[in-house]
C-alpha cells in the first residue's frame, strides 16, 4: 500500500492483484517493440516483463478520505465471479477485504463508492454474495455511477450495441450482462446515475471522459492548491503517455478516446496534475510534462 496526499485529501492505493496479463503489444496494438525495447530502464519490472514480452498491471481500489468521509474510486474484479470473457480472472479469490481493513477501512465506514466506468476489473467489490444473492458489500454507501455507461451496459438495450463479430466479442458481450448482474444491478437502489459533472465536495469533482467506454469519466481533485485527476483507463500502460494515439485493446471508441487521453494528458503537464492510473503497478501515481507532440513522465508519486 501506498499514501500521499492532495491538499488535505488523504490517498491510499489498496491493490487486489498485481501480475502479467497478457502480451505487451495486445493490451497496447499500435505500440511498437522498440518504444517498450528502448524504455526497458523504467517500464520493468512494474509495467514490463522484457523476458515474456508480457504487459504488468495491477488492479487496486484507491481510498480517499475527503471532508470525513471516506471514498473509494473503483472496485475491482471481486472474488467468486463468473468472467468467462478474461480466464485470468475468473473466480477470482485473493484477501482483498483484508487489506482493506488493513488501511483502516471498514464496510460499514465507507460513504461513497465511485465506479469510473463498468468494466469488469471496477465494479467487482460492490457487491458480495450472501443468502440472498448478490448484496452491496457497502451498506452505507451511495455508489456513483456513470448515467451514460448504465444505459448502454443495462440488459435491456444490449440490442442497441454493436453486433458481436467473432467468438472473442461474444465471450466479451456474455461476460458484460454478467458483470452487470452481479456488481450493478444489485446496487441501482443505493445509487446516483449522474451524467454532466457531479461534484462529491468541495474538493472531489466527477466529469465525463468517453471513449474507453461510453460513460467513462475521471475524477478531479482541488485542495490547497494540489491537483490530481483519477484516470480510470484511459491509461492502461505508461507507453500511452508517450505516445496520446496509442489505445488499449480494451477502448470501445478509439478515437474519441484517443482525443480523450489527449486532452488530459494536455491538462496534467500544464497544470501539474497528479495523474492515477487505475492499473499501474509500482508507485501507481506519477506527474507528466510535454516533450513536443508527446509526454514524458516527470517524476513518480506514492513511492
Amino acid at each position: 500500500m501506498s499514501d500521499f496526499t492532495i491538499g488535505a485529501v488523504e490517498v491510499t492505493k489498496v491493490p487486489e492483484w498485481t501480475g502479467e496479463i497478457a502480451a505487451a503489444r495486445f493490451i497496447v496494438p499500435d505500440s511498437t517493440p522498440e518504444i517498450w525495447r528502448d524504455n526497458e530502464a523504467w517500464l520493468a519490472p512494474d509495467h514490463w516483463n522484457p523476458a515474456t514480452d508480457a504487459y504488468h498491471g495491477a488492479v487496486q481500489t484507491w481510498v480517499l478520505r475527503s471532508e470525513g468521509k471516506t471514498v473509494l474510486v473503483d472496485t475491482g474484479v471481486g472474488n467468486g465471479r463468473d468472467r468467462p470473457q478474461i480466464p485470468l480472472f475468473d473466480h477470482l479469490d485473493t484477501d482483498f477485504p483484508d487489506r482493506l481493513a488493513a488501511a483502516g477501512v471498514r464496510p460499514e465506514d465507507v460513504d461513497v463508492v465511485v465506479n469510473t466506468h463498468i468494466h469488469y476489473d471496477h465494479v467487482g467489490w460492490n457487491t458480495l454474495g450472501g443468502a440472498h444473492g448478490w448484496e452491496p458489500a457497502f451498506p452505507n454507501a451511495t455508489y456513483l455511477i456513470p448515467a451514460v455507461d448504465q444505459r448502454y451496459f443495462a440488459p435491456e438495450n444490449a440490442g442497441r450495441r454493436p453486433v458481436p463479430r467473432n467468438d472473442h466479442e461474444r465471450l466479451r458481450r456474455k461476460g458484460s450482462l454478467l458483470v452487470y448482474a452481479d456488481s450493478i444491478a444489485p446496487v441501482l437502489g443505493r445509487a446516483t446515475l449522474w451524467e454532466d459533472s457531479y461534484r462529491l465536495d468541495a474538493d472531489l469533482t466527477l466529469e465525463p471522459a468517453p471513449g474507453h467506454t461510453p460513460g467513462s469519466s475521471v475524477l478531479r481533485v482541488r485542495s490547497g492548491g494540489d491537483k490530481a485527476v483519477f484516470v480510470g483507463d484511459i491509461l492502461h500502460s505508461p507507453v500511452q503517455i508517450l505516445e496520446p494515439s496509442w489505445n488499449s485493446c480494451f477502448c470501445e471508441d478509439r478515437p474519441q478516446a484517443a482525443a480523450t487521453r489527449r486532452r488530459l494528458l494536455e491538462q496534467a503537464a500544464d497544470e501539474r496534475e497528479i495523474v492515477v492510473p487505475a492499473h499501474f503497478a509500482g508507485a501507481g501515481a506519477l506527474e507528466v510534462k510535454r516533450d513536443g507532440s508527446r509526454f514524458k513522465v516527470d517524476r513518480w508519486v506514492g513511492a
